[in-house]
């Protein structure tokens, strides 16, 4: 059994279970996921849910999860966060089971937003420090992204980038005139954009409406309605409730026109950021509005030619991006690129077999899948 490990990520995550135990479990492996988050079905996507008791802060969680992996006795453990990773390698020791670090973002630059400058160059190269010995503890690494196996010296990395997946009967969108409705998808806040996102909305027309689906993940869903009421929007915007990922596309493709990545500069996770948002947009047939600056996301706006890209600091760009949109049939031409590569190129697929493949290997068994890619 192949035991997905949670620090932080929640019992129907799009990566965890919906892309990587999805594809680990339709290819005949057995998975559970462990997550220290609450309620959750059984089962999901063929992978076995559990949760640990809701209320834990995340120190206290390390026991519970620690204890747990290690009486499920697993054959291998994939692990999700660097909390989850020194857990993994402990449970690992104790039972003999193979160690497989899953790494989504560049960690030697997670503090940089919290430190004076100076003393940014320490905290990096302790971090890189930390994540090269976690890497070479493990059996392998696995990437989401491009430009994170230099912080892993000596490891085995390999590529299961977030790419799309397009869920079976998803109905593209059908482009129509009429005014727009923009879409956040996903986390928000205020390194992703509602600032000078709230300030671009006030510059379009008042016919232009926000459609946010997903949950503020920095504590200031208080302050953005309150900017959107000062700026008089609030009649303008809903931010819908929690909804599965499925029913978050759907919507998305039946209501929205424009698909919104609005990751601010400063930070190097948004220069190579590939989020799911920019993917989920491709899949629902939306043109994407991007930062220019962000090379992982701007690589793939340019070659699959599905948006376009601006300065998301700026509200004016922004506002001119979008007014840029309002033709129905640049719209559809864009989103219908989208499909297109999200359904191909940059599709989950490749990524997922490669995952597949790797867990073959490490448990012994002969791989039918692709050769790894190593990175």
């Amino acid at each position: 059994m192949i035991l997905l490990l949670s620090a932080a990520h929640p019992p129907d995550d799009m990566r965890v279970v919906r892309k990587e135990g999805a594809a680990l479990a339709a290819a005949g492996l057995a998975v559970r996921h462990l997550s220290p988050h609450g309620p959750a079905p059984a089962s999901l996507h063929g992978v076995a849910i559990e949760t640990l008791p809701p209320g834990l802060s995340r120190p206290r969680r390390w026991w519970p999860l620690l204890r747990r992996a290690v009486a499920l006795r697993p054959s291998a453990i994939h692990a999700s966060e660097p909390d989850a990773w020194v857990l993994a390698l402990l449970a690992g020791w104790r039972t003999g089971a193979r160690v497989v670090l899953d790494v989504h973002e560049h960690y030697p630059s997670r503090l940089d937003a919290r430190l004076p400058p100076a003393l940014r160059p320490l905290a990096r190269a302790a971090l890189r420090g930390a994540c090269a010995a976690l890497g070479r503890l493990a059996d392998a690494v696995v990437l989401a992204k491009e430009g994170l196996a230099a912080d892993f010296p000596g490891a085995r990395t390999v590529l299961a980038r977030n790419h799309a997946l397009v869920p079976p009967g998803l109905a593209p969108r059908r482009h129509a005139p009429g005014p727009l409705t923009l879409l956040h998808l996903g986390a928000i806040g205020r390194a992703r954009g509602w600032p000078p996102l709230l300030a671009a909305l006030a510059r379009l027309p008042p016919t232009t409406r926000l459609l946010v689906i997903g949950r503020f993940t920095d504590g200031s869903e208080a302050a953005f309605h309150a900017e959107a009421a000062r700026l008089g929007l609030s009649a303008r915007i809903e931010v819908a409730p929690w909804m599965p990922a499925e029913a978050a596309l759907r919507r998305a493709a039946a209501e929205a026109d424009v698909n919104l990545v609005l990751f601010q500069p400063g930070e190097e996770n948004h220069r190579l950021a590939l989020p799911h948002k920019l993917f989920d947009g491709m899949a629902a047939g939306l043109p994407v509005v991007a930062p220019a600056f962000a090379t992982g996301v701007a690589g793939i706006v340019r070659a699959a030619g599905c948006g376009v890209l601006t300065d998301p600091a700026d509200p004016a760009a922004i506002a001119a991006a979008v007014t840029g949109l309002a033709d129905p049939a640049r719209r559809a031409a864009l989103g219908a690129a989208g499909r297109r590569a999200a359904e191909g190129e940059w599709g989950w697929a490749a990524e997922g077999a490669r995952l597949v493949a790797l867990h073959r290997s490490l448990s012994g068994r002969e791989a039918s899948t692709p050769a790894l890619e190593a990175v």
